[in-house]
């Protein structure tokens, strides 16, 4: 069986709705405007991990047949430490409740009566938020109905119109690059794509894209891993358009207004600028918008994978309990998620990206038993330790040594380390063949 244009088109659409939340919208425009004239090379990097990466990971957790065959590669007990942090990650503990307090705290309370209680107007507003994506997630058939072909084409119509307003009458004037950005916009904004979460985030994705594909009578593996790189690609090239716009945006701005806090309050000084108070509406909608359809598709993820891996769960249960947690987790305020968000990305990010590029030359590598253990435990280590140096913990001469890796500084430190033990591991299967 095929599936036709306009099935793959929607099936896109949905991917993209899935990866295009809270971060999306918030990390590109403040990409733009701190990177100012530096813009080009910075969200050439933004896009390695905030675009391709995502695609590249939803093809090989496809090819895989699933990310628990995939991390198996490294050994069991890894499957279960990576996962359990996979999913508290992009799941309740994290990313959802992201999901829910990002649009509140940025494009609903600063236009709540002064002296309004913030903490009651968030718990309303979460908890009809967090109803609606369980509603939406109750019946993860009707994903491509809702999603594909109603939800994502409204959120496009928004961008475009925000997009196309500023283009003719938006102040457009590019600042000098801020920070990190001046001395190596590339690598900053490489790492800048961790936080968008989506590399993570399409290890499980990959599931529902395969399931729905399924629900269309697509059943053969090399038919449902051609289609993931179809709507695969045609999602990354609207998340790429879409972050093109946004950071377009900051760059332009970046000249204009003082060097905001965040990407949200960029955007809320363009759209203030562009259409005055009643830009709220439009800021509420697309922030609301995205990160909707971002928590449905994790909950649905993490729903469907545990309910495969524990039979005796149920699909509906998991959805319920997910959605309960995380409205419990987004009251805490949105600093206190962001302020765990960053270390935990850290640890975790850089061996996602490893089972990546691992998983894409499995075919060429699949009979060095040592290649994955070695390089995910090369890497794994070293991410680990510099997310505890940027939580301040002491590691003594440890730190001393770490200091002397290419790139430690800017985070990067894992690279070579990668290298080495990918290397170390070819040496250990030239001495394991001598001997037999």
């Amino acid at each position: 069986m095929k599936l036709n244009k306009r099935n793959v088109l929607f099936i896109s659409f949905m991917l993209f709705s899935m990866f295009f939340g809270a971060g999306n919208l918030i990390f590109p425009p403040f990409l733009g405007q701190n990177a100012g004239t530096q813009t080009l090379p910075a969200l050439l990097g933004f896009l390695s991990t905030g675009v391709v990466l995502p695609v590249l990971g939803v093809v090989v957790i496809s090819q895989a047949d699933g990310l628990n065959k995939l991390t198996d590669r490294v050994g069991k007990t890894f499957t279960t430490i990576f996962t359990l942090l996979i999913f508290l990650s992009i799941g309740p503990g994290l990313a959802i409740p992201r999901a829910a307090s990002v649009p509140f705290e940025m494009a609903v309370a600063p236009y709540l009566p002064e002296g309004s209680n913030l903490k009651l107007f968030m718990l309303g507003y979460s908890l009809i938020f967090f109803l609606l994506a369980a509603w939406l997630s109750l019946n993860p058939n009707k994903l491509v109905e809702r999603m594909g072909s109603v939800l994502t084409p409204i959120l496009l119509l928004l961008m475009v119109v925000l997009f196309a307003a500023f283009l003719i009458g938006g102040k457009n004037q590019a600042a000098p690059a801020q920070g990190a950005y001046a001395n190596s916009p590339f690598l900053t904004g490489f790492r800048e794509g961790y936080l968008t979460m989506d590399t993570i985030a399409a290890l499980n994705f990959g599931v529902v894209i395969a399931a729905t594909l399924r629900s269309y009578g697509i059943s053969s593996n090399r038919s449902i891993i051609s289609y993931t790189l179809k709507t695969g690609a045609l999602a990354g090239g609207l998340l790429a358009v879409v972050y093109i716009m946004l950071a377009y945006m900051g760059y332009g701005s970046s000249g204009v207004y003082p060097l905001q806090d965040n990407g949200a309050w960029t955007l809320r000084c363009i759209v203030a600028q562009l259409f005055g108070e009643a830009g709220a509406i439009l800021l509420a909608s697309i922030f609301t918008l995205a990160c909707l359809t971002t928590c449905v598709g994790l909950i649905t993820s993490l729903s469907e994978y545990f309910s495969e891996m524990y039979p005796k769960l149920s699909y509906k249960a998991l959805v319920i309990v997910t959605t309960i947690f995380s409205f419990l987790v987004c009251n805490q305020g949105l600093n206190t998620i962001l302020s765990i968000s960053v270390p935990v990305l850290e640890a975790i990010y850089p061996m996602c990206i490893a089972l990546i590029l691992l998983g894409l030359c499995h075919r060429w590598i699949s009979r060095n038993p040592y290649i994955y253990p070695c390089v995910i435990g090369g890497v794994g280590l070293v991410s680990v330790l510099y997310a505890l140096e940027t939580c301040k913990v002491p590691l003594g001469f440890v730190s001393t040594l770490l200091s002397y890796l290419p790139f430690y500084s800017l985070s990067f430190g894992w690279v070579s380390v990668g290298l080495v033990m990918g290397l170390l591991s070819l040496l250990l299967m030239a001495l394991t063949r001598k001997k037999a």
